[in-house]
């Protein structure tokens, strides 16, 4: 727990700053799809206070946008095309928060072995640390923020954090992307999970500006692959069957012969 909490309070400090106006980046930004430009005001509610996340009691699909970071020479350095679900633990019950693409600023910056894709909304955040190692690059770093309305009227106010650190997630070649159709699910913390669906996701090398060829995660190779195996091993018990009918067939009629 000690070394996550550097991450951690640099994540609120940097969340911090945002809303208090400052820039974290120069970069440019273009957001697909009905993803909210950068200069969009949050929405507020008729006290004049953010909108925060509403938890909700049953999961639904998340909406799929596709986000572009720009560096300063204008070139694509990240691309991500993803679903954002996060589930918090509460009393022993699931609660579901989608990441709307209308209310989402996203943000960051492109280095030549870091960039940094960070996803802002009324009341939480979520950023990406991509690294470029030799030939391979992949995502170190992801960070969760979400302060969601009450789930009842004399419910608390909580804040939920989480971090998944030093690892290698999303790993791929540089120049191709990584593609996942299954569900990823990542545990931020106890009580805050991220589920990303689908995902396909690239930083560095994006020649033109577009995915370069996918590298598919386990779950959908194995979900293409099964089937074929358990084919596979069908059609061999069905062989073996048919020769072994085949043998005792023609032994019982040589049987025959012989008398």
């Amino acid at each position: 727990m000690t070394r996550t909490r550097r991450p951690v309070a640099l994540f609120l400090m940097l969340s911090s700053l945002h809303w208090l106006g400052s820039p974290l980046a120069s970069n440019s930004l273009d957001l697909s799809h009905s993803a909210a430009s950068s200069d969009e005001v949050p929405a507020v509610n008729s006290r004049g206070a953010p909108k925060r996340p509403v938890l909700q009691p049953k999961e639904t699909a998340p909406p799929q946008v596709t986000y572009t970071l720009k560096n300063l020479k204008g070139e694509v350095c990240v691309r991500a095309s993803l679903g954002v679900e996060f589930v918090v633990r509460e009393n022993k019950k699931k609660y579901y928060f989608n990441l709307d693409p209308r209310s989402t600023q996203a943000t960051g910056n492109c280095r030549n072995q870091k960039s940094v894709l960070s996803f802002v909304f009324a009341g939480g955040n979520l950023e990406f640390t991509f690294i470029k190692d030799g030939d391979v690059s992949y995502v170190r770093t992801i960070t969760g923020l979400l302060i969601p309305a009450p789930t009842c009227k004399n419910c608390q106010n909580k804040t939920y954090i989480g971090i998944v650190d030093h690892e290698k997630l999303f790993s791929a070649k540089n120049g191709l992307s990584f593609q996942c159709k299954s569900e990823t699910t990542l545990i931020l913390s106890d009580n805050l999970r991220l589920k990303l669906v689908p995902l396909q996701i690239q930083a560095f090398d994006l020649a033109g500006g577009a995915f370069g060829k996918e590298v598919e995660c386990w779950e959908d190779y194995n979900k293409r692959m099964i089937p074929i195996v358990l084919g596979a091993v069908a059609a061999a018990i069905c062989l073996i069957a048919i020769l072994t009918y085949v043998l005792v067939r023609e032994h019982r009629g040589r049987g025959y012969e012989q008398l």
